[in-house]
């Protein structure tokens, strides 16, 4: 499911501002709101996540709902010629709800299962390392694919685009169906007790409660939103600032394929004495921060080759810093279940999984919000709006100075996680 974790985040924003013509203060609420229902419905999903699993002896059920994921995904990027401004961000706005919820149905008992699995600290973190290397391998060849197949920026394009990508989504659901199950029948399944799943509210009060699943995704909260706000504003860097939208793909590339090799390096690395997942996590949310500055004056005080060699580095850097950051707080979040000794492993993942969703939003509206104060021009497909020189400092600052600040205060939460420490 790579592709609805990366596409919507890569280029629903520019898409509604640079191809729909929507403006930039519209376009934000348009991504923003559909975010609300996830907030609510997640929750709600893992205590019922948790009652199939106590009646069926599986989570299953509930995660076919994934197999329909590419057929939103297509209509989200085919809004009707005849629809623009307020109504083409209607339509987008309301398959991207479409879309969440069946990604939430997949979601939420797909990350509980390393939860209900017989197995230790350590085989959790494998278990996750083996599922973001599939997951950034996907991120990667949607995060590549999408910008090419969407290099002509017309509406047809993306509308091919999503269609092709969609027989890609559908088969990774089949197959990741398939995985659970084989996984479950392999290392036991641990049933919920009847404890689980009657209130969601009650679900709501024990995960909100705990301690140390608190900071840990208070924490991922802002790791999410800042990679999000990264990913929507690539786009915009490439097109307005280096002026060749092909470095899109380009740069996404650099950005996944360090990521989807170093997950084995960091997996290896926490396992040594002294080191474990928290170190790991602050490690990867130190190094990303750091990154988000470095592009600052890499891309404002070079130019030419000099300043895409530098841009490209830094994003290397920060892609292998993006696979700790899932990586760990994905193992972690199984511990902070296990840690509690509770039955509502379903609750936990439906509060994660929530705060996972408004991440995904409110990195592309801050950084709408960044260029509606910016000033920035909206445009159609075939269209070019000149940028003023406060929306180009805008889209700069979005894209460097913000991120940095948002995973400062990630890092901040994180270090508040005792986890590793009560092991």
């Amino acid at each position: 499911m790579g592709v609805w974790v990366t596409v919507p985040g890569l280029l629903l924003l520019y898409y509604l501002t640079d191809v729909l013509g929507v403006s930039a203060a519209l376009a934000g609420p348009a991504l923003l709101l559909p975010k609300a229902v996830d907030v609510v419905v997640h929750p709600l999903l893992g205590s019922r996540s948790d009652r199939q699993a106590r009646r069926d002896g599986h989570r299953r059920r509930m995660m076919r709902g994934g197999l329909l994921l590419g057929a939103a995904m297509t209509a989200m990027f085919s809004v009707p010629s005849a629809l623009g401004g307020a109504g083409a961000a209607l339509w987008v706005g309301g398959w991207f709800t479409v879309g969440n919820l069946l990604f939430a149905a997949f979601q939420v008992p797909y990350l509980t299962t390393p939860s209900d699995l017989r197995v230790g600290y350590h085989e959790r973190t494998r278990v996750f390392m083996y599922r973001m290397a599939l997951l950034t391998l996907g991120l990667l060849a949607a995060g590549v694919a999408a910008p090419a197949l969407t290099s002509g920026g017309t509406r047809a394009d993306y509308t091919r685009m999503a269609l092709l990508l969609a027989v890609a989504m559908a088969a990774s659901a089949a197959v990741a169906l398939r995985g659970v199950r084989r996984l479950t029948d392999e290392c036991g399944f641990e049933t919920p007790d009847g404890r689980a799943g009657h209130s969601t509210r009650a679900d709501l009060r024990t995960a909100l409660r705990d301690r140390n699943f608190r900071p840990l995704v208070l924490s991922y909260l802002f790791t999410g939103t800042t990679t999000h706000l990264f990913l929507a504003a690539l786009p915009y860097v490439t097109e307005h600032v280096f002026h060749r939208s092909a470095l899109t793909a380009l740069f996404m590339g650099l950005f996944l394929a360090p990521a989807a090799l170093s997950g084995p390096a960091w997996s290896a690395w926490s396992r040594r004495p002294g080191n474990g997942k928290q170190r790991g996590l602050l490690l990867s949310q130190g190094v990303f921060a750091t990154g988000s500055l470095l592009l600052l004056p890499a891309a404002a005080l070079l130019d030419g080759g000099a300043r895409t060699a530098a841009t490209a580095a830094v994003v290397m850097a920060m892609g292998t810093a993006f696979a700790g950051l899932q990586l760990f707080a994905f193992a972690m979040l199984p511990d902070a279940v296990a840690a509690a000794d509770t039955a509502e492993a379903g609750a936990y993942t439906g509060v994660w999984t929530a705060t996972e969703a408004t991440g995904t939003a409110v990195g592309p509206y801050l950084y709408s919000a960044v260029l509606a104060l910016g000033g920035f021009a909206s445009s159609t497909a075939g269209e070019h709006a000149v940028q003023s020189d406060g929306a180009r400092t805008a889209l700069l600052a979005g894209f460097t100075l913000l991120p940095a600040a948002l995973m400062a205060l990630a890092l901040a939460l994180q270090r508040r996680c005792a986890l590793d420490a009560a092991r």
